[in-house]
Parts: structure tokens; sequence; C-alpha cells
């Protein structure tokens, strides 16, 4: 299955190639390194040299080259929710345009079946990043915990909440390794309906914990296999790892809820350019349902 994100009012892929993808933002147009855009790119060179924001990277060091209209932050919309879009020293910019399709999979499948549940269905989002997953689940009707190791990820997402008008959803907003944090709740006892994740190929969390996702992500499977609920309804894992397929995470699921009676989805998230009918892939996803 490929997942495709289209172009929208606020956001497009111009193009893409030679190790690179010229993107617009609202108004703003960023060029940044993406090693899956292997091809040759298809719009004229001066075009990409005259984008707003250039990621420019000389050795080990890098840095943004950016025209003086580009403001620190500003924010656009993008599926039914406004998101702050500012430039980083990591290349990422605050959004992933390629998650959308997610985000509508699991507003419908809550939606479907709220209905089924007494109390609010509760998702749990781990590497919650800016919370664009964590709008969507709440938009949906979820009671949603968004968890992330950093500070300044978790402050971001609050502020995307805030301008997109669900500053008084049933969200928890907890900063922390998602590791710890999972083995507290498997001692509390508490259970959730759904689990998403997103997690790094390395990372560390508040109080330097280290993650490395060869070493934790069974870990990481594992306790969220004992925090979901009798009634679980949904799991998606995402992956932007190198080397990493979708029927590796396939053979995961399977084995997670082999217990529970679902269907398991499997694929690519990939960008459609608005000037051709290429697609440019960003991360894979394995996800499995209830029946």
């Amino acid at each position: 299955m490929i997942l495709k994100t289209i172009k929208s009012k606020d956001y497009e892929l111009l193009d893409s190639g030679n190790g690179l993808k010229l993107e617009r933002y609202g108004e703003i147009i960023f060029s940044r390194p993406d090693p899956e855009a292997l091809w040759n790119y298809k719009l004229p060179t001066r075009t990409w040299d005259n984008a707003d924001a250039i990621f420019i990277r000389r050795g080990t060091r890098s840095e943004w080259n950016l025209k003086s209209s580009v403001t620190p932050k500003w924010d656009i919309d993008f599926g039914g929710y406004k998101f702050i879009i500012k430039p980083t020293s990591f290349k990422h910019v605050g959004l992933f345009p390629e998650q959308l399709a997610n985000w509508d999979w699991m507003k419908e499948v809550i939606k479907k079946n709220k209905e089924n549940y007494s109390e609010p269905i509760s998702v749990l989002n781990l590497f919650g990043y800016t919370g664009g997953a964590t709008l969507a689940c709440a938009d949906a009707g979820a009671e949603v915990t968004h968890v992330d190791g950093s500070k300044t990820a978790v402050a971001w997402a609050r502020e995307n909440a805030e301008l997109s008008g669900m500053s008084d959803k049933p969200i928890r907003w907890i900063i922390e390794d998602c590791i710890m944090y999972l083995k507290r709740e498997v001692k509390r006892g508490r259970k959730y309906d759904a689990v998403l994740m997103d997690p790094p190929a390395f990372g560390h969390g508040p109080k330097d914990e280290l993650w490395k996702i060869e070493e934790h992500f069974m870990e990481l499977i594992d306790l969220c296999k004992q925090v979901l609920s009798d009634k679980a309804l949904f799991v998606l894992i995402n992956g932007y790892t190198a080397g990493y397929s979708p029927t590796g995470y396939e053979n995961v699921l399977k084995d997670m809820m082999r217990d529970c009676d679902g269907k398991i989805e499997i694929g690519e998230l990939t960008i459609a350019e608005s000037n051709s009918d290429r697609l440019l892939p960003c991360g894979i996803f394995a996800r499995w349902e209830r029946n």
C-alpha cells in the first residue's frame, strides 16, 4: 500500500532530485537534503537557487541560508489544523506532511468505533514530536497522552494545539523518555485502547536516557503490548530508519497482536510532486486495526 500526500493550500512538494527536495510551506520555499531523492530534479537550477530557505551541509557543519524575508516562525493550515513552521538546526521544520493519510485513518477508526466504548477511546502517542497525530486523534473524540523526550517538541505541540483551537481537548502532555514512561504505566496498571509511535534511529531522553532503535525497539513493543487494553482498537508503527522494511514491522505486529482479532496493513508514506507524477518516498508504516 502506498499512502500519498498531495498539494494543499499551504503545502506542496514542488520538485525533488539530486539528493534534495523543494517544498512550499505557506509562502516560503525550502530546499532541504533528502537521501531518497536519487533521481534528477525537473525544475530549472535557478528555481532551486531562488528558494527562500536553503539548508547547506559543509562537512560536519550545517546551516540555513535564509532570505531576509524569512521570519523565525510562521503558521500554516494543514490537514485541518494549524502548525507553527520554523527552520531547525536538524533541517526539520516542525511538520511531516507524509503522515496526513495516517491521521485521516486514525480519525476514521476512532469515529466509527466510539459507540463500542463506554468511555472515550484512550490513545498513547509515543515520540509525539509536534503533535499532528495527537490533534487528529483528539479531534476525533479520543483522550490522548502525548509523550516525547524533548521539552522543545512538547511545547511546540502545545502551541499547535492552541493555534488549532484545541486547548480544551483531553490531551496530556508528557516530557519523558518513552521507555521509562511505559515502565511506569505498566506498574500503575494503566491501559490504552490505541498506541502509535514514531521511533527515531537514535536519540536521548530528557535525563539523557539513550535510545537506539536496534537495541530498544523490541523492549518498546513489549511494553506497548502490556499497556494495551482488552479492547485494543489500533496500533500504528511509523518508520524513518534506513534499512528497515514494512514487512519487518508487519512481522512485529503479527507477533504483538497474535491473540487479537484484527487486520494489518503495511506500506510506504509518500508525497506527490505538484509538477509531475513522481512520488517522493518518505517513510514506512505498519498498522493493526481490530476487526
